[in-house]
């Protein structure tokens, strides 16, 4: 059995996509799944499963759907993936205020030739590395004017993302522990 957290993207964002953490709760014990813990009202949810994690997402999904009448993507990690995440911390040197230090977990490695492209941007004062299945961004100003942010728009990367602050990151991995 593995700890596994699932971040469903653009939860709770606008009046259309409501979703109650005791509803998705709900559904996600009548999946099975066990010590189900969700955290803040974006979307995230500790479990415990032996399935896959690409078993648990495509569950997670489908019953999200059916059940609360939200179409939604699920990205899953382990605790263990979750745990090297943070454990990477490649700005944490800089990163001074962890609301404003981000993680994108994306659907895939964004294609080598993108990552190059957007390694030569001129982003001061904000900063950012692109890690694998991960994106690391620092943003000392407002998100909303923030060209980091737009630099890992799903339209500049190619692949579809779901944004955390470090610290929704750290409590969820305590979650995880606990």
């Amino acid at each position: 059995m593995t700890r596994q957290v699932a971040l469903l993207r653009g939860v709770n964002l606008g009046r259309n996509r409501r979703l109650l953490m005791a509803e998705l709760r709900e559904v996600v014990d009548a999946l099975g799944y066990d010590d189900v813990r969700t955290h803040l009202q974006s979307g995230n949810v500790v479990l415990t499963s032996g399935k896959k994690p690409a078993t648990v997402k495509r569950e997670l999904e489908r019953a999200i759907a059916d059940k609360l009448g939200l179409e939604t993507e699920v990205f899953m990690r382990t605790r263990d993936e979750l745990a090297a995440v943070i454990a990477r911390d490649p700005l944490g040197a800089v990163a001074d205020n962890p609301a404003r230090y981000r993680v994108s977990f994306l659907s895939a490695k964004p294609g080598a030739s993108i990552v190059r492209e957007l390694a030569n941007a001129d982003v001061e004062p904000e900063q950012f590395v692109i890690d694998g299945r991960e994106a690391y961004a620092w943003l000392p100003a407002a998100v909303q004017r923030s060209k980091v942010a737009v630099l890992l728009s799903e339209r500049k990367l190619g692949v579809t993302s779901t944004v955390r602050n470090w610290n929704t990151l750290t409590k969820l991995l305590a979650l995880a522990d606990g």
